[in-house]
């Protein structure tokens, strides 16, 4: 099994191609969608990328695979669908995110059912391409619909864990929960001390160099949020502390309207535009 990752530096993302290489079958997990906020334009760069990675060494990719709904930059799941036949997976419990937001952006009629997505897993459900196997690990709290994908000895953990040096995800989100990200993080801590942890961003701290990989080990003992001797409480009140007036991320609501979509962008309206909502005073 090998893995390249690609960096985003517009969101500080990472996505990640495992693949076998005899097989040539891979998945794609985290993409990202660019999107230009000052001309309000969605572009393709960084998934042209992953393409031409893809390309270049015949990769059959049958699923592409989010996380969770990302608030920080959109989704390019219709990307890898249109162009691989991908098939668009994620949690199951992302209807609870889509009720939430259909709510919060006056989506009348909008499906809260997860039809936008080809594959719904159920927690510890696993997913087979090719030789690959993808077991799906409950990790909910910084959304109720997250999840960590272990293939092999790889974990990959969304925005549940950071490198031990950047802590671990907000969670005051609607629908997120400190209390349950500390449980899910705390079952991630009971897989072997060798399993390798890759994140889905890294923000270069002091301005050090891009990491993303880590070990269970290597969190277990320093992760500046979360360690082995840390309490429920502690981390709790830690992350009460840290998301006090802490300001929403950038690209928060086309994030949200775009990702409970699978990515589609919304109907174009009679005059052949579609558009984004912004929910004014509600955050």
């Amino acid at each position: 099994m090998k893995i390249q990752h690609f960096f985003d530096p517009r969101t500080w993302t990472l996505s990640y191609v495992v693949f076998d290489e005899q097989a040539r079958v891979g998945v794609v997990i985290d993409s990202v969608a660019d999107y230009d906020q000052k001309s309000v334009r969605v572009f393709h760069e960084s998934a042209a990328a992953i393409a031409t990675f893809l390309d270049q060494h015949r990769i059959e990719v049958p699923y592409v695979l989010d996380t969770h709904i990302h608030a920080d930059h959109l989704t390019a799941m219709p990307f890898f669908r249109a162009k691989y036949g991908a098939r668009t997976v994620i949690s199951a419990h992302v209807t609870a995110v889509q009720a939430t937001f259909a709510k919060v952006f006056g989506l009348e009629g909008f499906p809260t059912d997860g039809s936008q997505f080809d594959v719904l897993l159920d927690d510890g459900a696993t997913l087979e391409a090719g030789p690959l196997t993808i077991e799906a690990l409950p990790c909910h709290g910084h959304t109720p619909a997250s999840l960590a994908f272990k293939i092999g000895d790889a974990l990959f953990v969304g925005d549940s864990l950071f490198q031990p040096d950047s802590g671990t995800a907000r969670c005051d989100f609607p629908g997120g929960s400190a209390a349950i990200e500390y449980d899910s993080i705390r079952r991630l801590f009971e897989l072997p001390d060798d399993t390798r942890v890759f994140t889905g961003h890294d923000y270069q701290p002091g301005g050090r160099e891009l990491q993303f990989e880590s070990t269970i080990a290597e969190q277990r003992r320093g992760n500046i949020h979360l360690r082995t001797d840390t309490s429920r409480e502690e981390f709790v009140a830690l992350r009460k502390q840290l998301e006090a007036g802490k300001e929403l991320p950038t690209l928060l609501f086309p994030a949200l309207q775009v990702n409970m979509r699978a990515g589609v962008l919304p109907e174009p309206e009679s005059n052949g535009i579609a558009y984004l909502k912004l929910p004014l005073n509600q955050f």
